[in-house]
């Protein structure tokens, strides 16, 4: 950023300091004004814990893909009553993992849409050790900082195939999240059961993330129970999550009931298999 040229007489040094840090503060001030108007502010966070095996990830990340090339999506977007949102991808597994796969954009039309799905494309199939739930909302929610937009809602859509077993209990940081005023919606990926598909999967995930993880007015969950559903189950909650329409799934009420699941569960199993420290 290039100061304002400064002739004539030589300023002493806390003249000098107090104009570059009066125009500093006009800039970033400019900056917030300028921030872009969408209907949504999007991150998508995405489980790559070494439950999901390479079938599962690769579907995933297409299902993803094909979402944002599809003319439903699009519409969806261009529905709005500004007709564009901000969306960023990124990846999350136990506590030390987190990352930005692709950065915030603005998605309007066919062509920003087909360039996001694009970067995702490119991406590489990852997989990093642990499932801390708790740290990918913490991550997620700590991007809406940089959006560089104003949107009228703001939500994490957080897939996963396995409850939280590391890091901080996912329904202390859910309530933070939904403290914050952004609403957590999740696909919980069902795909070959519990038996015999990792020793930290439960049978009822959609219960689990219904009652652990998901929060917010209107907020809702989709399961994926096969592998051929994966890209209509993605496809589908993002038209509900970008359009802003009411779930026909199910929906949580904005007055939570008692949870019928034991949310520490994920850490309790985990407890089982992994070498305890002496």
């Amino acid at each position: 950023m290039a100061l304002p040229e400064l002739t004539g007489a030589r300023l002493h040094r806390p003249a000098a300091l107090a104009i570059a840090l009066a125009f500093l503060c006009g800039t970033l001030a400019s900056a917030a004004i300028a921030q872009e108007s969408v209907d949504l502010e999007l991150v998508l966070a995405v489980d790559i814990s070494g439950s999901m095996d390479s079938e599962e990830a690769e579907l995933q990340k297409q299902g993803y893909v094909a979402a944002f090339r599809h003319a439903d999506v699009i519409q969806a977007i261009q529905s709005g009553a500004i007709g564009k949102i901000a969306v960023t991808y990124v990846e999350w597994a136990g506590p030390q993992f987190q990352q930005v796969v692709v950065p915030w954009s603005i998605v309007s039309d066919e062509a920003t849409a087909n360039a996001f799905a694009d970067a995702i494309a490119a991406s590489p199939i990852r997989n990093a050790f642990g499932t801390s739930i708790s740290s990918g909302l913490a991550f997620a929610a700590s991007r809406f900082d940089y959006s560089g937009a104003r949107g009228e809602r703001r939500a994490i859509d957080v897939s996963g195939d396995g409850p939280n077993n590391m890091g901080e209990p996912v329904d202390r940081m859910r309530d933070a999240v939904l403290g914050q005023g952004i609403v957590i919606n999740g696909l919980s990926v069902m795909v070959n059961g519990s038996v015999n598909f990792g020793r930290t999967r439960i049978g009822d995930l959609d219960v689990y993330y219904k009652d652990c993880v998901i929060g917010g007015p209107g907020s809702f969950i989709v399961p994926v129970h096969d592998l051929e559903g994966f890209g209509e189950a993605v496809r589908r909650k993002l038209v509900l999550e970008i359009a802003g329409l009411p779930p026909r799934l199910m929906r949580v009420a904005e007055v939570r009931g008692e949870s019928r699941t034991d949310c520490l569960i994920g850490e309790r199993t985990r407890g089982n298999w992994f070498p305890r420290s002496p």
